[in-house]
């Protein structure tokens, strides 16, 4: 399948068993000395659980249809389009979705991120790119905050569900993308009544 991350055998053990951390080696099935064999420490695991963790996200969006015509016409269903499988992927997975939202909410993150490689969310950063060329408002709001409130409340949301704070139902996913996207309505304005309104 395209887009599926593959690494050797043991390493994707000790990768996906590091996510629910107690103890490492008896939970993946290998010494220590194998878990140091793969990794040079446990900062390493962790950003490689993380990324392991992120690509398998990202590769969610080059599986999705997005319609520029639609985009148009209807921008909020095209946002939910793209939006709804991202959340259901966190919703289903509730360790990964509760390592990630801890290593992203850590210290160490905000340095991490600084030099961290996103090229594998190029899909999606295109997706983003065709959007703001169409709603060129979008350009006014700080990027950083857009995606923070975007993508890190997500996932804080489908983590509330898999710890059964919020249900898991049709409601509850209509109520997050409300909220998450009651701040853009406002944006979200094509290029051409803009420039009709100037005159």
């Amino acid at each position: 399948m395209q887009g599926e991350i593959t690494l050797d055998d043991t390493k994707t053990r000790i990768i996906l068993e590091g996510v629910r951390i107690q103890n490492i080696s008896e939970q993946a099935g290998v010494s220590s000395g194998a878990i140091y064999r793969h990794f040079a420490s446990k900062d390493q695991l962790l950003v490689e659980c993380f990324t392991y963790i992120d690509k398998q996200a990202a590769a969610i969006f080059e599986h999705l249809k997005f319609n520029p015509l639609i985009m148009l016409t209807d921008p909020m269903r095209t946002i939910k389009g793209l939006w709804l499988p991202y959340f259901r992927f966190w919703a289903s997975r509730p360790d990964e979705t509760v390592f990630y939202h801890r290593f992203r909410d850590s210290a160490f993150f905000p340095e991490y991120n600084k030099s961290r490689d996103v090229t594998y969310f190029k899909t999606f950063i295109g997706m983003v790119y065709a959007f703001k060329k169409v709603f060129p408002s979008l350009n006014q709001i700080n990027q950083d905050l857009l995606w923070l409130h975007v993508l890190t409340s997500t996932v804080m949301y489908a983590k509330y569900v898999v710890e059964g704070t919020l249900p898991n139902t049709q409601e509850t996913e209509d109520t997050v993308f409300q909220l998450l996207i009651t701040g853009l309505s406002g944006y979200l304005k094509p290029n051409k009544l803009q420039k009709s309104r100037r005159k």
